[in-house]
């Protein structure tokens, strides 16, 4: 208990859902409740909820202003990246450019060694083709990395650069579910966690880090072997995520029209 997990941590950091929220049962937009004692439940309350007699909905009156936009963004991001053809050779690369002429004790993860040494890392990355389109997987990469990389995206550029083969955009699918909290509801969250959990393990298995310890054996991309084992199970992700995607981009139009006709 309280210690740091070097893979899921991650999940409850960058995408800053809390885990008790996560945890409880939420109605969406289409969902009505008609049971007494919900009185009980913190989750329902009286902020996000209305409540007539013994039935409680969610308010429409709550989803306006910049929340009502942001429906509006995810859904065009989720179109955008689904359009897109993907791309399938980065190799995960991105957690070896955070790390890149890094000494250990100035590494994300520092409490976990290195496969290789640095020497031999940096010549790898060196000898590679860096082509990341993910900005906040790039924002992270080392100063001296970042110009090896064939693109310089931004924040403002995501709906032109984000594409299906990126391991971070399947799992921001996650991050994007839970900023549509509470009108998506419990289970498609659920849904896009489990996939994010997945993506994590992925990621980190295919990173200069030794995890084994942990339970995690490496995916060497060092390797042409692991080249090819980490593209082949990249593009089963991918197509994992697809119907997700196409899912949330659904939800979020019902839920624009749901408040239009409000």
């Amino acid at each position: 208990m309280g210690r740091k997990h070097q893979v899921y941590d991650f999940l409850f950091t960058y995408i800053t859902f809390s885990p008790a929220i996560l945890n409880q049962l939420v109605l969406s937009f289409v969902e009505v409740l008609c049971a007494a004692g919900w009185e009980d439940l913190s989750c329902f309350g009286e902020y996000w909820f209305k409540r007539e007699g013994a039935i409680l909905y969610l308010n429409p009156e709550r989803l306006q202003g910049q929340a009502l936009a942001l429906v509006g963004f995810i859904e065009e991001l989720c179109q955008a990246v689904a359009e897109r053809t993907p791309r399938f050779g980065c190799f995960g690369l991105h957690e070896w450019a955070m790390v890149y002429r890094l000494s250990q004790e100035e590494i994300r993860h520092r409490g976990c060694r290195l496969r290789l040494s640095q020497e031999k890392l940096s010549l790898f990355v060196e000898s590679q083709h860096l082509c990341c389109t993910h900005y906040d997987a790039y924002r992270f990469f080392t100063p001296q990395a970042k110009p090896l990389n064939v693109f310089q995206p931004t924040l403002q550029e995501r709906l032109q650069n984000e594409q299906s083969g990126c391991l971070h955009a399947n799992m921001d699918l996650y991050k994007w579910a839970t900023k549509l909290w509470p009108w998506i509801g419990s289970d498609l969250i659920a849904k896009t966690f489990l996939l994010a959990v997945e993506g994590r393990e992925l990621d980190m298995r295919a990173s200069p880090y030794d995890l084994r310890e942990e339970g995690y054996d490496p995916i060497c991309i060092e390797t042409e072997e692991g080249r090819r084992q980490y593209q082949g199970l990249q593009q089963k992700y991918a197509e994992q995520s697809k119907n997700l995607r196409q899912e949330l981009a659904a939800f979020c139009s019902r839920l624009r029209a749901w408040k239009k006709s409000c």
